[in-house]
C-alpha cells in the first residue's frame, strides 16, 4: 500500500538524520513527510538536506510553532491531496523505534482501519519509565476506555498508521485536540466511524537527545476534552460531526 510517513518536527537536529535513516531502513518504499515549525536549529534544513541524497522525503515549513495535533492534520490532509492510501503518524526523537513500521503496516493491509502502536498490550513495553509514571500514564488510558466505551487500551499513543480511508470520514478541520488529546480524539472518530481498530506492541523508549515538547497544560487538556466528550455522548446524547460514518466490515 502507498504509505506517508508524517514526521512532526521543532528543534529536532540532533535526532532527524538517524530517524529518516532508520525510517527508510525499516520501509524502503515509504514516502516521508517532515512537518517542520520553522526550527531555529536548522532542523528543516537537515532534513531537506537528507533528501537530496536518499529521495523520496518532502518537507512542510509552516511559519511557526503550531503543535503537535495541528502537524499531524497538515501531514494527513497533504497526503490524502496525494494519493496515499496509508498516513503513519510518529514523533521524531527516537521514542518510537522505526523498526516496528512494518508491523503497523502489515495491520493495515490486514483489515485495520487503524493500527495503534500499544504499550499496554501483551508484548508492549515501557522499560526505561518509572512505576508512577506507568501507573500514571494507564490510569489515564483506563479513564479514557471507560468514558468514551471504547475498548482500546492505549488510545494516547503517538505511533500509529490510519488507513487513508478512515482519515477520509473525519474532518480533520474539526479536530481540535492537541497532544494526548488529539490521538484520543482520534482514535475516538475511528471508533465512531465503525472503524476496526487494532493494537500492535511495542517498546517504547525514552528521549535520548533534545528536550521533550509534552507540558502539564497537554495533560490537562486530554483529561477535560475526554471527559466532555463522555458527557456530551453518553449523558447528553449528543453525537459529535465526524464527517460521513462508515460501516465496520
Amino acid at each position: 500500500m502507498k504509505t506517508l510517513v508524517v514526521l512532526p518536527t521543532f528543534n529536532e537536529v540532533e535526532n532527524i538524520v538517524e530517524v529518516l535513516d532508520r525510517v527508510r531502513a525499516a520501509l524502503p518504499e515509504a514516502a516521508v513527510l517532515v512537518v517542520d515549525d520553522s526550527s531555529p536549529d536548522g532542523t528543516a534544513e537537515a532534513a531537506e538536506t537528507w533528501g537530496e541524497h536518499h529521495g523520496g522525503l518532502t518537507v512542510l515549513r509552516r511559519p511557526s510553532k503550531s503543535g503537535l495535533g495541528s502537524a499531524y492534520r497538515a501531514g494527513f490532509s497533504w497526503g490524502q491531496s496525494n494519493g496515499f492510501e496509508v498516513m503513519v503518524e510518529m514523533d521524531s526523537d527516537l521514542q518510537h523505534d522505526p523498526a516496528s513500521l512494518p508491523d503497523l503496516i502489515a495491520a493495515v493491509e490486514a483489515g485495520a482501519d487503524l493500527a495503534i502502536g500499544s504499550r499496554y498490550v501483551e508484548g508492549g513495553q515501557v522499560p526505561e519509565w518509572k512505576w508512577s509514571r506507568r501507573a500514571i500514564s494507564q490510569t489515564g488510558n483506563r479513564y479514557a476506555a471507560w468514558v468514551l466505551g471504547m475498548k482500546v487500551q492505549d488510545s494516547t499513543a503517538g505511533f500509529r498508521a490510519y488507513r487513508a480511508s478512515a482519515l477520509a470520514g473525519i474532518d480533520l478541520d474539526a479536530v481540535r485536540a492537541d497532544g494526548y488529546g488529539f490521538q484520543v480524539e482520534m482514535a475516538y472518530s475511528v471508533a465512531r466511524n465503525g472503524g476496526h481498530i487494532t493494537e500492535v506492541p511495542i517498546t517504547f523508549g525514552e528521549r535520548a537527545r533534545g528536550t521533550s515538547k509534552m507540558s502539564f497544560v497537554i495533560v490537562v487538556e486530554a483529561l477535560v476534552l475526554v471527559t466532555w466528550w463522555g458527557l456530551r455522548d453518553r449523558v447528553l446524547r449528543r453525537a459529535p460531526s465526524t464527517g460521513p460514518s462508515r460501516t465496520s466490515a
